[in-house]
């Protein structure tokens, strides 16, 4: 099924970045761009991206569910469907901040999910046309060539570690034990562009607190498909519907256990 619905997919995405997304990138006005919850932005062409893909997919597979990040934000009870039977995972805008800021990157994901497996996704980058897209068992493409992940090859692995989430004594902890064995890089704040990051062997490690669906669906299944490795922490499958924290993404295996045993052991 998701392999007869990614052409339809991709054309849905890439006409809601073209009429939604686009002409509000560097054109938001005060009021088209609020809070809905400290250091977590909403704008006009998030709300305005998700009705228009939710209608899209909705017309695609009408069997379904919709779990979207604004639709879930508007009433938090759907999140707790995300794991039951066939649903449409839609980020509208992830790297709303940076959006908002006029400034790259962010990026469109979609993702389709039946009892908590990632059978699909697909990641938009609106400013560059880049797409990325894997297929569960049919591996992972950028633009239609199959990639497979690769490590950075530096002497310290590159690691990008998302610690705004975590906890003072978290962050403290992981900065310290990550000083030795790492070359830390900021995060671009966007998952739409670390999963491609570590794909590229741009990165090498990066680490996540928060794993909330529309974040993690497709770029965890893109990065898999591409023979690297994103699990949580103690080993098990990233699920959607399983809102635990935690979740640790490598270039490979190899790096994955790597970063296991210096970060979390």
């Amino acid at each position: 099924m998701p392999i007869e619905l990614h052409d339809p997919v991709v054309a849905l995405m890439r006409e809601v970045a073209r009429d939604v997304v686009m002409p509000r990138y560097q054109n938001l006005a005060s009021h088209e761009v609020s809070e809905k919850a400290a250091d977590d932005l909403v704008t006009i062409a998030d709300k305005e991206s998700e009705i228009r893909l939710a209608e899209g997919l909705a017309a695609l597979l009408p069997e379904a569910g919709i779990i979207g990040e604004e639709a879930c934000a508007a009433d938090p009870a759907i999140l707790d469907r995300a794991g039951e039977g066939l649903n449409w995972i839609i980020d509208p805008i992830d790297g709303t901040g940076n959006f908002a800021a006029g400034k790259p990157p962010f990026g469109i994901m979609v993702a389709l999910a039946d009892s908590g497996t990632i059978l699909a996704g697909w990641i938009l980058d609106p400013l560059t046309g880049r797409l990325c897209h894997a297929i569960l068992g049919a591996g992972s493409h950028i633009d239609g060539e199959q990639v497979y992940a690769r490590e950075s090859g530096e002497a310290l692995p590159i690691a990008a570690l998302a610690v705004y989430f975590m906890t003072d004594e978290e962050r403290a902890d992981i900065k310290r034990r990550s000083k030795a064995s790492f070359q830390l890089v900021d995060i671009p704040r966007c998952a739409a562009e670390q999963y491609p990051r570590l794909v590229l062997g741009q990165n090498d490690i990066s680490v996540f607190a928060r794993t909330l669906p529309w974040d993690h669906a497709a770029g965890t299944l893109f990065l898999n498909e591409a023979g690297g490795r994103c699990q949580r922490l103690d080993g098990s499958p990233y699920v959607v519907g399983d809102l635990r924290r935690g979740l640790l993404g490598a270039s490979s295996p190899r790096l994955w256990d790597l970063a296991a045993e210096r970060l979390f052991r």
